[in-house]
């Protein structure tokens, strides 16, 4: 008996000593930490126009670069189906859009507040055709005299929508509204007028400038269309706020408004 009492004291010392070894390990984790100044590891997820890819990349390096703990994830797509996405609870952190209309839904729905949005870029809408097309489309007018044309759904993409209330305008949709290909964003207009798959698209000014395969043939007058206007925003149940907001922040700063002005975008 006095020898199992003597076994189990000793394995009592055992297991106390271990667990003093761990919680002193435990504390100095922490202390370095705390010297070094390592933070927790965040992955904020953007869901952002596919028009702002190349910039957003193209910035996404510098970012992490000088936040080593945030991990961006971009979801890149058409303004209105990311809206419909982030109103029904898709776990996003922030929104920048293509469109006034689709931001201000969020913030009527209360997805976003009034304080943690704005107006940051503009843009331009353009007529593209391919570089190497025979019979090259100069303007507008010469849409009547082109077979398949892109432009993205009015109803979600924005750009689709500019394009068609410019050729409502310029009374020219009922002359080509029958040979309209439909896209689901912009990137998707270029590819078709990249691949020759259309004879013309409209996108905007910054979609056509990070191609080489397509020619910008003419340039919406801005008087044909609503104002083109970029707003961004923090979604209010973020659940990394604090990191949005950050990131929000440097989205208007003069570094990032530089790279958003190399692509072609405009501030506002």
């Amino acid at each position: 008996m006095k020898k199992h009492f003597k076994l189990t004291g000793i394995l009592l010392f055992v297991l106390m000593l271990m667990a003093a070894c761990s919680n002193n390990k435990s504390a100095e984790s922490a202390d370095k930490n705390a010297v070094t100044g390592k933070q927790k590891e965040v992955e904020l997820t953007i869901s952002a126009a596919a028009s702002l890819k190349d910039a957003m990349d193209d910035m996404q390096a510098a970012y992490e670069k000088e936040h080593p703990n945030i991990k961006l994830k971009f979801n890149f797509g058409s303004s209105g189906s990311l809206q419909q996405q982030i109103s029904q609870g898709a776990p996003v952190d922030l929104f920048f859009s293509a469109a006034e209309e689709k931001f201000d839904a969020l913030v009527k729905k209360g997805k976003i507040r009034k304080e943690d949005g704005l107006d940051l870029l503009g843009n331009d809408l353009v007529l593209i055709a391919p570089k190497q097309e025979k019979a090259p489309i100069k303007s507008f007018k010469d849409l009547g005299k082109a077979g398949k044309i892109s432009i993205g759904m009015p109803e979600s993409v924005p750009a689709g929508e500019y394009a068609k209330e410019t050729l409502e305008k310029m009374n020219l949709w009922n002359t080509v509204e029958s040979n309209i290909v439909y896209a689901k964003d912009v990137r998707q207009v270029l590819s078709y007028v990249e691949t020759g798959n259309v004879d013309a698209g409209i996108v905007y000014k910054t979609d056509a400038l990070v191609s080489s395969k397509v020619k910008i043939a003419a340039t919406a007058d801005p008087k044909m269309h609503g104002p083109i206007i970029y707003p961004v925003g923090v979604i209010k149940d973020s659940k990394h706020y604090k990191e949005a907001k950050n990131f929000y922040h440097y989205l208007q700063s003069d570094e990032a408004l530089k790279v958003f002005k190399d692509y072609g975008f405009t501030s506002q």
